[in-house]
């Protein structure tokens, strides 16, 4: 069986606000209907039909190249919209359709498949919430000062949702036949005689209505968006030679020598570096600013370090924290880590507190416990944002 969808999405949405109807407006950095479809195609649902209104020339646009999506123009109801929408099904052997609401971008794949599931066994299927709240009669609307007239009784009583899904020829011939006014496909529906199952709803599922829907839309978003969690490590060293200085994390230490590099040889913002290059699998810091390249010579390495932090952010990634150890014998880092973990958190854009600076010692063994040099190791942790 083929399934496909479709999403309404030629309303005004006066209600919401701000100037533009609500699909859209932004929504985490997203528009309200590209979260919206992406539920959908993330199903595997690549037959959509998407009904756009005539006004909406940017929108047009903007879809025409995807060839997963099938345009069409709404019209003044959305009874009509959704004929449009399935009008530009036919002929592609679609037997199953979810009807869907644009403003609805916070449904989840498991809801869109138990829709799907439901019509193996039903003509029709629809998500709905158990009322629980009690329901009151009044002298005046919504939103306007009045009193209570009486109680109605909610036994029985379902808030609809979307998506709405339908044997495709069932859906198609019950909107035909349909004198018009309903409330939603449902109501179409069972005009013509088709059961409906009722699928349990989710709370989450809100429709973007009103202004303040939009704050609770990208909470929901926040929490439901899949973890993109990326751990990176980086390690480095540099030999000491002549000097009276080093630069460790940023901060000039004096000393007897200096540590050796093609750049200014910080050892630890170096290793920090590429534990984020590590974490994007975006190579390391030879990749992007090649030794052999005489304008990187004596470089401050914050321009490396800049540079990861804004291609992480490019990516879509926050920088959660980084961690970075120093290993020698001198000089004695105790004193300046304060002042490294100030300066690494500025370059970074981060808060103090997501940078962590220590060191060790080697017990004199090795390089480092020889005093030839200085050995970094750190670790970074990035989170999709």
């Amino acid at each position: 069986m083929t399934t496909a969808a479709l999403i309404v999405a030629a309303g005004r949405g006066a209600r919401a606000g701000g100037g533009v109807p609500k699909q859209w407006r932004s929504l985490k950095g997203r528009r309200v209907i590209d979260w919206t479809l992406e539920a959908f195609l993330r199903q595997g649902i690549t037959n959509i039909a998407l009904v756009l209104s005539p006004e909406d020339q940017m929108a047009w646009d903007s879809f025409a190249e995807d060839s997963r999506l099938i345009l069409t123009a709404g019209g003044a109801e959305r009874a009509v919209s959704v004929q449009n929408g399935l009008k530009a099904l036919q002929g592609r052997g679609v037997t199953k359709v979810l009807i869907h609401d644009a403003a609805r971008p916070c449904v989840s794949p498991g809801l869109i498949s138990a829709v799907q599931e439901a019509l193996d066994h039903h003509p029709a299927a629809a998500p709905a919430l158990a009322v629980t709240d009690a329901l009151w009669t009044g002298s005046n609307g919504a939103g306007s000062t009045g009193t209570v007239t009486g109680t109605q009784d909610r036994s029985g009583l379902f808030a609809a949702q979307t998506p709405q899904g339908f044997c495709f020829d069932s859906i198609l011939a019950a909107h035909a036949s349909h004198p018009g006014g309903a409330a939603d496909d449902v109501e179409v529906a069972r005009h013509a005689g088709l059961k409906v199952a009722i699928v349990p709803g989710d709370p989450d599922n809100i429709k973007i209505t009103r202004p303040e829907d939009f704050a609770r839309a990208e909470n929901i978003l926040r929490t439901k968006t899949e973890m993109d969690i990326r751990l990176g490590n980086g390690y480095d060293v540099h030999r000491f030679g002549p000097g009276d200085s080093v630069i460790l994390c940023g901060v000039e230490i004096p000393h007897d020598r200096s540590l050796q590099g093609h750049s200014d040889a910080d050892v630890g913002m170096h290793a920090v570096t590429d534990a984020i290059y590590g974490a994007l699998a975006q190579g390391d810091i030879g990749r992007h600013f090649p030794p052999s390249d005489p304008q990187w010579k004596g470089a401050a390495s914050e321009i490396f370090l800049a540079h990861a932090a804004n291609m992480a952010r490019e990516m879509g990634f926050e920088i959660s924290n980084v961690d970075c150890t120093l290993v020698c014998e001198y000089p004695k880092v105790g004193p300046h880590a304060e002042a490294m973990q100030a300066e690494m958190a500025r370059i970074l854009n981060i808060d103090t507190s997501r940078v962590s600076i220590k060191a060790t010692t080697s017990e004199r063994l090795g390089f480092t416990g020889r005093s030839e040099g200085i050995a970094s190791l750190a670790t970074a942790a990035l989170v999709k944002s």
